[in-house]
């Protein structure tokens, strides 16, 4: 699974952005994606996650009311709404492709190269 991230960039505080991911590949073996984000210093973090029929399986408290995940099957495209961007949301952000079953999302080390987020106060 090939996974190609685009939207990132320098948006003041309260700004919004809209990330985009393109799979392609052996997709048939995944049944959901997600996107993670890694600040400098911190842990990669699950930011929101959704399964195939487009149900949303989660949502990170931090982006929760801010940020929205979608996909179009059509084009095998995920996406991330954000709005209200708040410096904190700084990061690299990255698309990740796995599956959904016990109630969670399971990431497999399919992974995009990532697409720069940069809010500035």
């Amino acid at each position: 699974v090939q996974l190609v991230e685009s939207g990132g960039g320098l948006v003041q505080a309260g700004g919004s952005l809209r990330l985009s991911c393109a799979a392609s590949g052996s997709i048939f073996s995944i049944n959901a994606m997600g996107w993670y984000r890694q600040a400098p210093g911190k842990q990669r973090e699950l930011v929101a996650a959704v399964a195939s029929g487009g149900m949303i399986i989660t949502y990170a408290d931090s982006v929760k009311g801010r940020f929205a995940i979608s996909r179009d099957n059509t084009k095998n495209t995920m996406y991330l709404q954000m709005d209200s961007l708040k410096p904190e949301d700084t990061a690299l952000y990255y698309c990740n492709a796995g599956v959904y079953y016990s109630g969670s999302y399971h990431p497999y080390d399919y992974w995009g190269q990532g697409t720069q987020v940069t809010v500035s106060s």
